[in-house]
């Protein structure tokens, strides 16, 4: 079975038909009638289903809200420029170095030069 992954409404179609090339089972909220919900809505959706949640919306990067190991993880985009090739190249960049599957249970926060992971506490 493929990693699952939901792309947030500020995610175009492009990014989604490039995740499916590579072998992601993605889907988006806008195909789900989810577009304008609020993040709790759209949160509870995306645990529900247990996909990795990939989003330009600053709100998911609180990690009291959304600590790392109580979730199917979080990938945050922050290409210096808010275009569709630039979220495209974090998102290429990002996944050519972690693979999404390596990044479950996490809050990772990529821009356009590095990724910032916190990963969810080890046990003792």
């Amino acid at each position: 079975m493929s990693f699952l992954v939901k792309l947030d409404e500020n995610l175009s179609r492009s990014h989604l038909h490039f995740l499916r090339a590579l072998g992601y089972s993605a889907d988006n909220v806008l195909d789900e009638g989810l577009s304008g919900a609020k993040d709790s809505e759209l949160w509870r959706k995306v645990v529900e289903e247990s996909r990795f949640l990939i989003t330009l919306d600053l709100d998911f990067s609180d990690l009291r809200r959304f600590p790392p190991g109580t979730h199917p993880g979080i990938l945050l985009v922050r290409p210096s420029r808010n275009s569709r090739d630039a979220v495209q190249r974090v998102l290429s960049r990002t996944i050519q170095a972690h693979p999404l599957s390596t990044l479950t249970g996490c809050l990772a926060v990529a821009d356009d030069w590095k990724t910032r992971i916190r990963r969810p506490p080890q046990d003792p």
